[in-house]
């Protein structure tokens, strides 16, 4: 068992921050939003990993400044001299993991690398502040998520990468992973990604299900009936009362 993964009940994990959250409208992956989920009492953070020109590390999820802040450009492009002067929503500066790591000593992140350009420095990031057993790191990109286990080893927990997610789904017997868990979406356009035989069979792996991002009360509900092991939501709030009315919240 990864200690990552070492909760009693499912997790309920804060994706960006809780994006949608009320408070959080206009604010994901700010230290606004994941105030925000601390302070509703979740232990589990998602957010995104982006390295800048010079690589430093930012908690941000498009490759863009253009969508969420007052500046434009690739951040990959960028020293982070420039990336630093934006602002989300006008408001927040962009967040550093290492500022995260420290400013939330007792949360657990789950960090999704959406450049190559950042998997190296995020590996150097998470050996610096001593995290690598309070994180577990993703990516839609298999060859990241390979890389990642290289650089910091069997003690890191990881997320399926697409290609070992596709292996379970449709070629289970030729299963090999790392991986100490499967980050999924219920369905991926008209494909159902999340099936009772992918459940069954990842349990019976000892991997974990996660599911994401879940905003509908009445999907929280069937989605852990169904026996997933966590979900991922932009609604913290709404996860929150669901899982307080199953008597399934366990607050930090």
């Amino acid at each position: 068992m990864y200690p990552y993964l070492d909760h009693e009940g499912p997790i309920a994990m804060a994706h960006r921050g809780g994006a949608l959250h009320p408070d959080n409208v206009g604010y994901e992956n700010s230290m606004h939003a994941f105030e925000q989920a601390a302070g509703l009492g979740y232990q589990y953070i998602e957010t995104d990993l982006h390295a800048t020109r010079d690589g430093v590390v930012v908690a941000f999820h498009d490759h863009r400044l253009d969508r969420v802040t007052d500046r434009t450009g690739v951040i990959a492009q960028l020293p982070w001299s420039e990336v630093r002067q934006a602002k989300i929503n006008g408001h927040e500066p962009i967040p550093l993991l290492s500022d995260v790591l420290e400013h939330f000593p007792e949360i657990r992140f789950n960090l999704d690398i959406k450049a190559d350009n950042g998997v190296q420095p995020a590996a150097r990031v998470l050996r610096e502040h001593d995290a690598i057993d309070r994180v577990c790191v993703s990516s839609f990109s298999q060859a990241r998520v390979d890389l990642i286990r290289r650089e910091l080893g069997e003690r890191l927990a990881t997320g399926f990468g697409q290609r070992e997610i596709a292996r379970l789904r449709f070629a289970p017997y030729r299963m090999v992973s790392r991986g100490a868990c499967l980050q999924i979406p219920e369905y991926y356009g008209r494909l159902r990604v999340l099936t009772p035989g992918l459940l069954r069979r990842a349990h019976a792996l000892g991997k974990q299900v996660h599911v994401w991002t879940v905003d509908d009360p009445a999907a929280m509900h069937r989605l852990l009936d169904a026996g997933v092991d966590g979900l991922i939501t932009d609604r913290t709030d709404l996860l929150r009362d669901v899982l307080i009315e199953r008597g399934q919240w366990v607050r930090s």
